[in-house]
């Protein structure tokens, strides 16, 4: 982050090569894209447009850069969110990459990566119900099963608290400049969920509620073999400045 809240782009991208060429043990961005993607995918980056605080064009641009240097057409990349459903990349999508900004959420109690396949269903409010303890259930559908290459929350500027519905206050959004990578979403989730957690307690000296507890996070692995939602169980490495990393 630069200069009023600005994303530095170079920087960003460096920040994505490190944990991708990390996550896939290898010493070259193009050899860590290239074991995730094949110049024959068609490739869909389900983003988020929410206009308060939606994935950075810095960070699309540089998962897409990447795209291109494996060898994959432009025509057979798009970037999208509420449209999804309708366009033709994601209906004939071989891969999917999942990205989207860390924030706490009215209905499912934060915002993350297994959260932002609701647009991949007709009637995402009928997975609101019980803290949308069935997001996961979207995951099994056709469109989206078994082709989510890469899970990416943009923790550059997340929302630690919040409550009611499209709840935004910059009293609440803090400055970490992270980001938290992953094949399993749910792993990637249970980890922005700790960091969220961590900084209440650390800003509120507890752990204030939310309107609803995150509890899909769970189900996704319980009910639906999603991924590890356990910390215990998930290899965490971190990379880069360590000063309050909070996880």
């Amino acid at each position: 982050m630069g200069r009023n809240e600005k994303v530095r782009g170079e920087i960003l991208q460096s920040m994505l090569d490190e944990a991708v060429k990390t996550l896939l043990l290898e010493n070259e961005p193009a050899q860590a894209w290239r074991r995730l993607f094949r110049n024959s995918d068609v490739v869909g980056i389900k983003s988020n447009e929410w206009y308060t605080m939606p994935t950075p064009k810095e960070l699309e641009d540089a998962i897409k850069r990447r795209l291109l240097d494996v060898g994959i057409p432009e025509k057979d990349i798009d970037i999208d969110d509420r449209g999804v459903l309708h366009n033709p990349i994601f209906g004939k999508a071989t891969a999917l990459i999942n990205v989207r900004p860390l924030r706490t959420h009215h209905w499912s109690g934060v915002g993350t990566c297994l959260k932002n396949y609701i647009m991949f269903v007709p009637d995402p409010s009928a997975y609101h119900g019980e803290g949308c303890s069935d997001l996961g259930k979207i995951w099994t559908y056709p469109i989206v099963k078994g082709k989510t290459r890469l899970n990416i929350l943009s923790a550059l500027q997340p929302q630690f608290y919040g409550r009611g519905a499209h709840f935004f206050d910059k009293r609440y959004v803090w400055p970490y400049k992270g980001l938290i990578v992953g094949t399993d979403p749910v792993s990637v989730d249970a980890v922005g969920v700790h960091l969220l957690r961590s900084k209440r307690v650390n800003y509120f000296g507890e752990d204030r509620a939310l309107d609803v507890p995150p509890i899909h996070i769970t189900t996704a692995e319980k009910k639906y073999q999603l991924g590890v939602s356990d910390l215990s169980r998930i290899q965490l490495i971190k990379l880069g400045w360590q000063e309050d990393i909070l996880i």
